[in-house]
């Protein structure tokens, strides 16, 4: 019985996540140690916002409030990160192992580079945005908002050059060795945390120093990687200095587009923060909570939109459209179940769960509202909203889903959420609702786009320069 099951399972496997670029056994070598990934990253979130919570309403509601802006600004070089990560997966599938060299090397320069100047202007600039943005905030969480964005703001170059290095490692198939460095950089965060929070009660200052220390040291183990241990892609210290200007021009095609969208998209999560924090200290720390166990249950759907970058990239490098469209539904339903899976497993351990926020009373029945809405509303929308742009992405078909995400957030989540949450007085599960219906409308518009042919026709790569 046991080996008629499992004969089942591996033709299952072999119709849905086989094709000629790559059978289902390399999808899952791709898959598990990104999931694994996401599973650590989003965990220890949860455990550093549980840790910041001892510190008070406060210091999480500031934690929370600049998470907001500093989710917005990330997002943009790694956008352009996942850009580098398009090209080389792509080259990789074309059989370029040269190109795939020269494509890493100028995706860490590129996002580096970057970083370094959104982290000057940032703390340049810190009083005037936290004012404009959170002037409404009282005294106490404003000042630990000051101390958080100046401190992680400094951070920027050192998680810069692990998201490059790791998004080329990712985009070669080599999700082992970006797991790795992951699991080094935030391990590292968490037991400084620990130290500095929990043992030496320094709260947000506690926080930022944790978060320096681990980000740099996380940079200094991917270059020692990059350089010293990888045998395949032959990165030297000198090709960082040296950029091809056609290359820069294949990542930014995706970069500057998708950087474009993460700007407008967060931007307006930012502006959505900002209601929240007009509904007072309370409202923030319930969105704070809930967002970190929803992101909890996001786990598998986010490690299957980072496999399908690189899975898609490499069909397309590869000329194999019939395989990525394959892959694209199979992966589709995939994140269905696995989100249903996740939330059915999370809902009934709410409580220990919760227990690990101490959150007032007056807020916990809130949280659990908001995590029942979102269970349900993600099974149907959730994919198609975020692990088919990430494919599309992959194609080089950025331009629009950009474009796409771009409108929707702003025509339908941040004007039905003011409207619904503010003006209807709804509060948090307004502003909810609001992004859980852009999600189906976004998700309607990219499953129209992979009926046609237009996502596949962007040409990254030329004949001449396959391998």
């Amino acid at each position: 019985m046991l080996r008629k099951l499992q004969e089942r399972m591996t033709l299952l496997l072999h119709k849905h996540f086989s094709g000629e670029a790559m059978d289902y056994r390399q999808v899952s070598a791709l898959f598990l140690p990104i999931l694994i990934d996401q599973a650590f990253i989003i965990g220890l979130s949860v455990v550093n916002t549980a840790m910041i919570s001892s510190s008070g309403v406060a210091a999480i509601s500031a934690v929370n409030m600049v998470d907001a802006l500093h989710i917005l600004l990330i997002n943009i070089f790694v956008a352009v990160a996942t850009g580098g990560t398009v090209v080389v997966a792509q080259y990789k599938g074309s059989r370029n192992p040269l190109m795939v060299s020269r494509a890493t090397a100028a995706s860490v320069t590129a996002v580096t580079l970057l970083a370094a100047a959104i982290a000057l202007l940032l703390v340049s600039l810190h009083q005037p945005i936290l004012r404009v943005l959170f002037g409404t905030a009282s005294p106490d969480v404003m000042e630990s908002a000051r101390v958080y964005l100046i401190g992680s703001s400094i951070s920027y170059v050192g998680l810069a050059v692990v998201q490059a290095v790791c998004g080329s490692l990712r985009g070669v198939g080599k999700t082992r060795a970006a797991l790795a460095l992951s699991l080094i950089m935030n391990a590292l965060y968490v037991l400084l945390n620990l130290l500095f929070i929990q043992m030496l009660d320094m709260g947000v200052q506690g926080m930022t120093i944790a978060i320096n220390i681990a980000r740099y040291a996380g940079a200094v183990c991917a270059l020692y990687y990059l350089f010293k241990i990888d045998a395949t892609l032959h990165i030297r210290l000198v090709d960082l200095f040296h950029i091809p200007i056609s290359m820069l021009r294949k990542i930014l095609f995706i970069g500057l587009p998708f950087a474009a969208e993460q700007v407008f998209f967060n931007g307006g999560k930012l502006l959505t923060q900002v209601f929240i924090v007009s509904l007072g200290t309370y409202a923030i720390a319930t969105n704070a909570i809930a967002s970190s166990l929803a992101g909890f249950i996001q786990i598998p759907g986010a490690a299957l939109s980072l496999t399908i970058v690189t899975v898609v990239g490499q069909c397309i490098g590869s000329g194999n459209i019939a395989d990525a469209r394959k892959f694209i539904r199979s992966f589709l339903w995939l994140g269905s179940g696995m989100l249903a899976v996740a939330g059915l497993l999370i809902l009934p351990l709410f409580h220990p769960l919760i227990g690990l926020f101490e959150p007032p009373s007056e807020i916990v029945g809130d949280i659990f509202l908001l995590l029942v809405v979102i269970v349900i509303a993600q099974v149907p929308l959730w994919s198609v909203s975020f692990i088919l742009p990430a494919a599309l992405r992959a194609a080089g078909d950025a331009r629009f889903t950009s474009m796409t995400s771009m409108l929707t957030m702003w025509l339908f989540r941040l004007s039905l959420g003011y409207v619904l949450g503010i003006t209807l007085g709804m509060g948090i599960l307004g502003i909810w609702i609001a992004m859980i219906l852009e999600w189906g409308v976004r998700g309607a518009v990219f499953a129209w786009r992979l009926r046609g042919e237009k996502w596949h026709t962007h040409r990254l790569i030329k004949e001449t320069e396959k391998g």
